[in-house]
């Protein structure tokens, strides 16, 4: 074979070699993600004392939240902050039938709840709305959970806007003008950051967050 033939081989290959790194990206790829679970023990995160709770438990990569009398679940006790973020996970439900993850966050001096799979199993949506909960407020959706599959789940908060994302699809996009945002009763000691459960016993992994530099860019009206 020509050696110019294998020479133009040889550069090709350096040249994959070079820019395949930069140019293939996932999820785990982006250095701005930090943290909060180092998959072995809790750190900062505390069991909440929602009162019958079940046991929670770490190891293996996975944070386990045995299923309660009610409420059961985690509180981060770190720092974190209020608002520009972006939190993701992956949860899964392990036993019973209602939500896994009942996801409450910071959204400035304000808090909120996403729920996945409430109220029998298939609720999604978030708590509250001007005082109306997951079941009840535009943001209700009504969506299939099989046990034991993971499920990755996001939320974005800006100052503008609380965007939530199911398997990388959006199912939330609630525009934070002229509302207000409260969480229910019981669920005020997973603030300012929690995960709690109802009645079930799920598994989290992966919990991490970065910051976001705001909105998230809208195309401009026709």
């Amino acid at each position: 074979m020509p050696r110019s033939t294998l020479s133009r081989r040889n550069l090709l290959a350096v040249l994959l070699l070079l820019f395949l790194p930069t140019s293939v990206v996932t999820r785990g790829d982006d250095p701005a993600w930090k943290p909060l679970f180092d998959g072995k023990t809790l750190g900062d995160w505390k069991p909440t004392p929602f009162g019958g709770e079940g046991e929670v438990t770490a190891g293996a990569g996975v944070l386990r939240i045995g299923m309660g009398v009610d409420l059961s679940g985690i509180t981060w006790k770190g720092d974190f902050p209020k608002q520009n973020f972006e939190v993701s996970l992956d949860a899964r439900r392990v036993d019973g039938n209602d939500f896994f993850c009942g996801l409450t966050f910071p959204v400035g001096d304000d808090h909120c709840s996403l729920i996945l799979g409430g109220w029998g199993g298939g609720v999604v949506g978030l708590s509250s709305i001007n005082g109306e909960d997951a079941a009840n407020n535009a943001t209700t959706k009504i969506m299939s959970f099989d046990n034991n599959r993971w499920y990755a789940v996001r939320i974005r908060v800006t100052a503008e806007r609380i965007e939530c994302f199911l398997d990388d699809e959006q199912v939330i996009d609630q525009v934070l003008a002229d509302i207000v945002l409260s969480v229910r009763q019981e669920v005020i000691p997973s603030q300012p950051l929690g995960i709690a459960t109802y009645c079930t016993t799920a598994e989290i992994r992966g919990i991490r967050w970065r910051p976001v530099p705001g909105p998230t860019a809208r195309p401009p009206a026709p």
